[in-house]
């Protein structure tokens, strides 16, 4: 037993090698567009290169196209972190998967990393509703105090439309007095959208807000991205509690493009820059920035 304790008290206390490993899960809605830039897909593509960047990985690739579309309740039980690639096939994943998802991020069991297009992927959309929600009623609580707030909630039109410049910034809240007792604030859910977008394969460069930040280790200031699609601001989505990249293009764009919540217990990024016809996702600073969140964000 003595041997035993000067061990302990030596290297520190024992740790199981599972307790160690972080386990990703890549979703992949396997457009056949990214075939002019990935063989073997773009899921498939981050998950190999995941593979081998860190031992302590474990790394699954599935699709849409896979039973349960590749979200059963085993697979999600299983995984620490899922990194999200959806395009134009959004609205097929079912509420089911994308409820279950939520309710792991909000009971700190998941998090998720959602790439560029999946700016709509339902997941990343109930989970921006909820925030919007649970701020709208931060918001009011002081003025609310006492009285009885019921929240009703009005949904964007998304899904393959874009918003205008100086539209309403959503999300939004309009509350107002229904008689003494009973009042009613009216949340206008994110839009998950923005109003430019430019799929012409021109360079972005990525400066680093939060060099500190462990998504951002070993990064340096800046990096630049050589042949992206552009999204411009602003991005309707709620207030997030750190931006850590920006990115910027030659014609004047910007976008925050490295964005993190906490939703519940649990958290998610936002990664912006990609598209299934570039080779980004092939770049080692992307990949290493991939790494980085996974790891922080799986322990």
């Amino acid at each position: 037993m003595r041997i035993l304790a000067v061990l302990i008290l030596a290297i520190g206390p024992l740790k199981s090698a599972s307790a160690e490993t972080i386990h990703v899960l890549v979703w992949d809605e396997r457009q056949l567009r990214q075939r002019e830039a990935y063989d073997n897909w773009l899921g498939n593509e981050i998950a190999e290169r995941l593979k081998a960047t860190k031992s302590e990985f474990e790394v699954k690739s599935v699709s849409i196209d896979d039973p349960s579309q590749g979200l059963d309740e085993a697979t999600l039980n299983w995984a620490d972190v899922i990194i999200w690639w959806g395009h134009v096939r959004q609205n097929q994943v079912t509420e089911e998967n994308a409820n279950a998802i939520l309710e792991r991020i909000k009971n700190g069991e998941l998090s998720l990393i959602a790439l560029h297009s999946a700016h709509w992927a339902r997941p990343f959309t109930y989970a921006m509703d909820w925030r919007s929600i649970e701020d709208a009623k931060a918001s009011l609580k002081d003025v609310t105090k006492g009285k009885n707030l019921k929240i009703e909630t009005v949904k964007p039109p998304r899904e393959f439309t874009v918003p205008i410049h100086k539209a309403m910034k959503t999300p939004a809240v309009f509350g107002y007095k229904e008689n003494r007792e009973n009042w009613k604030a009216i949340v206008h859910l994110p839009y998950c959208c923005f109003p430019d977008y430019r799929p012409d394969g021109a360079p972005s460069t990525v400066t680093v807000k939060m060099p500190d930040h462990p998504i951002a280790k070993g990064i340096g200031k800046s990096f630049r991205v050589p042949h992206t699609e552009m999204y411009n601001e602003p991005f309707h989505v709620p207030d997030p509690d750190q931006v850590i990249f920006e990115e910027t293009w030659e014609l004047g764009e910007r976008f925050r493009s490295g964005m993190l919540w906490n939703i519940g217990k649990g958290r998610v990024f936002y990664f912006r820059p990609g598209h299934e016809t570039y080779e980004v996702y092939k770049e080692p600073v992307v990949i290493r920035i991939l790494e980085n969140a996974c790891n922080w964000l799986g322990k």
